[in-house]
Order: C-alpha cells, then sequence, then structure tokens
C-alpha cells in the first residue's frame, strides 16, 4: 500500500517515525512518501534503501497568529505543492499527524478527491477550536488518539475514534540512555549535578525561553551551596550552536548539547521545560520538572480567549490536576523558576510527591507496543 503522511514539527517526526516502523513490519512492501523530518526519513531509508522526503518540516514550522504572517506565503506554497504531489501520487490514504493549521487544509482537499484521510494525534479541539470537530467529521475517515482523556470527550462529541495507547512509552523506554558519567565527561566536567534545560524546537520558543533561563542559572548559582550547579541546554533538531549562543555569551557552566535529550533528562536533578512533548518525556523518565509558557504579547491575549483547559501540559492534563507546577506568560520569569526548582531540590517531601504523581501518569497511558498496535489498526481499516 502507498501512504502519504504529513508531521510539521519534531514531535511529529518523533511519532510519525515509530508509526512508519510499524507500518513496514505490518506491510513490508509498503511505499511511503512524507513530509516530515530526519527520524521519519532514517526510519524509510532503513526499509527501504530509499528516501521519501517531500518536505523537512524545519522549513515551515511555526506559532501564533502574528509569528505565522511573515510566513504566510510560504505556508501557503507549501499547501499548493502538497496537494499537488499528492494528487500525482495517487496514495491509499493520507496519514496526518498533528499539526491542525496545516493538515485539516489537506484533509479537505484529499476527502474531496476521494483519498482516505487518518488523522494520527488528535488535533486538542478539547483545549480550543472546537469548531474544528465539524472537520473531524467531515473530512477524515478514521482518527487515532493517544490521550486516555480524550477518549471520553471524542465520546461525548459523536467523534469515533480508535484508541491504542500512547507512542511515547515506546520511545522513551526504548531509549538508549548515555551513563551520567560519560555525558558529563564529554564536555570536560567531572562528575556533579547539573539542572536540564530544555526551551523548545521552534525558533520562537527558543527566543523566548532562553533569556529567563539563562538568567535563572547564573541566580541560581549565586545562592550559597549551588555554586557548583551546571546547566545542559538539550539542543532541539534542526536547531544549532547559534541558536543558543547569544544568550549563553561566554557561561562554561551551560552547554549545548544536540541529539541526546533522554540522556540528559535522565541524570539531571531538575529540569526546567517548555511546555510540550518533552515535558510528558521528562514525566516518563522520571526527571522532577517545572514548566515554562511564554508567547507574544500580541498573540498570548488571543490563546486566552479560546483555551478552555485548566493545564498547559500533557501530564497534568492526564491526571487532571498540577503534579509539576507551570509557569505561563508573565509567570515565567528568573525569580519564578529558581524558587521552583529550589523547591525540587531543597523539598524531599515535595519532590516524592511529583514522582509518586508521575506514576499515576504513566498508568493511566497505559503499555507499551502502542505505535505498532495503531499501524496494525490503520491497515484492517484499510
Amino acid at each position: 500500500m502507498k501512504f502519504y503522511l504529513i508531521a510539521g514539527e519534531a514531535s511529529g517526526d518523533l511519532h510519525g517515525s515509530n508509526l512508519m516502523r510499524g507500518l513496514f513490519a505490518e506491510d513490508p512492501a509498503a511505499q511511503m512518501r512524507y513530509w516530515g523530518g530526519p527520524l521519519m526519513d532514517a526510519v524509510c531509508r532503513s526499509a527501504t534503501g530509499e528516501s521519501g522526503l517531500v518536505h523537512d518540516y524545519s522549513e515551515g514550522a511555526v506559532m501564533g497568529f502574528f509569528e505565522l504572517l511573515p510566513k504566510l506565503r510560504r505556508i501557503l506554497g507549501n499547501l499548493r505543492s502538497c496537494k499537488e504531489d499528492i494528487l500525482a501520487w495517487k496514495p491509499d490514504v493520507v496519514i496526518l499527524i498533528d499539526y491542525p493549521g496545516f493538515n485539516f487544509r489537506i484533509a479537505e482537499f484529499a476527502h474531496k478527491h476521494g483519498i482516505k484521510v487518518f488523522y494520527y494525534i488528535a488535533p486538542k479541539v478539547w483545549a480550543s477550536r472546537e469548531r474544528r470537530i465539524k472537520k473531524l467529521k467531515a473530512y477524515v475517515d478514521r482518527l487515532f488518539i493517544v490521550f486516555p482523556f480524550e477518549k471520553e470527550y471524542f465520546d461525548r462529541k459523536g467523534v469515533s475514534y480508535i484508541y491504542k495507547g500512547n507512542p511515547l512509552i515506546d520511545a522513551v523506554d526504548g531509549a538508549v540512555l548515555e551513563p551520567r558519567t560519560s555525558l558529563l565527561s564529554s564536555l570536560g566536567w567531572q562528575d556533579g549535578p547539573y539542572v536540564a534545560l530544555l526551551a523548545g524546537s521552534r525558533a520562537s520558543e527558543v527566543s523566548s525561553m532562553m533569556k529567563v533561563l539563562v538568567e535563572f542559572a547564573d541566580r541560581l548559582r549565586s545562592v550559597p551551596g549551588y555554586e557548583g550547579y551546571r546547566f545542559i541546554v538539550a539542543g532541539a533538531p534542526r536547531r544549532s550552536e547559534a541558536d543558543y549562543a547569544p544568550y549563553i555569551g561566554g557561561r562554561d557552566y551551560i552547554r549545548v548539547v544536540f541529539g541526546k535529550t533522554y540522556s540528559i533528562l535522565s541524570s539531571a536533578e531538575a529540569a526546567v521545560i517548555n511546555s510540550g512533548t518533552a515535558s510528558l518525556e521528562a514525566v516518563l523518565l522520571g526527571t522532577p520538572q517545572v514548566v515554562g509558557y511564554v508567547s507574544s504579547p500580541l498573540t498570548f491575549p488571543l490563546i486566552l480567549a479560546v483555551v478552555r483547559v485548566r493545564h498547559i501540559s500533557l501530564g497534568n492534563l492526564i491526571v487532571g490536576r498540577t503534579v509539576f507546577r507551570e509557569l505561563i506568560q508573565d509567570n515565567y520569569t528568573p525569580e519564578n523558576v529558581l524558587a521552583e526548582v529550589r523547591h525540587i531540590l531543597e523539598d524531599k517531601g515535595y519532590r516524592e510527591r511529583m514522582l509518586a504523581g508521575y506514576e499515576e501518569i504513566r498508568t493511566l497511558l497505559g503499555g507499551k507496543g502502542a505505535s505498532a498496535a495503531t499501524a496494525r489498526a490503520m491497515i484492517e481499516n484499510l
């Protein structure tokens, strides 16, 4: 069968790659064509010896209404070329992975041309823009969800779905983690405590997060007893040293490391994380965290006007309460980050309660094998 997949950011590339691995396992003769990134491309090359990459997600990932405007012409051009490519290739199914702003337009287009549409990792209509449910019903042949709390929501809204668990468990549990001493030695550091810093994958997220992260690092090291603490920035895919260097300057106690996010998180005393998939990864790795989120002053009021959930982090959403703290917009300050990280490091009971909440989140997510089970369900539906 011929599969056309579309992922628009780093998390989609991760989940898309695991799904592709499952599809190839079920259908070794499968043909793949995709918008994604290096992880999806590696799976296809390994299975077929060839690349099916049409477009790299790093060329088009944007967040926020006003951030989107300068890139609107390019995005519209991408939509046009994607539609043309789908028609020319004639896939058996188009599999859309999150990325709703782009993918809903492709869903409508593919549906109108008689091409089957699967949506993997549901757009977060339970948080905002609920009107998109009409599009899910109209243009999507089968919805595949990955969070347990979505089941009750979509049942209530009359949207049929398939739920096979969350694929992130496989990604995290299957990762090969570099030992802490080896990781630190590669940086020329002796063994000792450090805090992981994850500023997001988009350029706009890095620019909005890093200034606060660096000032927090400076302040923590000025506190008696923390003079020896160091900080590792987990460099995001498709970012480079140049994205972080202007903020870090010459600080030798802050380093950027690429391609080792899980290892960095697993050995850290604590983590400060931009809201997103990385926050749930920290939960599964057992790393105490505080989440930060900041948008542009123009975009944030629009977000407040449409978002209907109490939490922005997936882990907190899954259990329906605050397991770890979220510092949003004006509350995301060096002072608040410092206070929360010190709370994590100094209050053993607080830390243990957070980790107990992590175990509850993992249990609710279900067991292993979600990607393979979802791939099997997709082929059965086809």
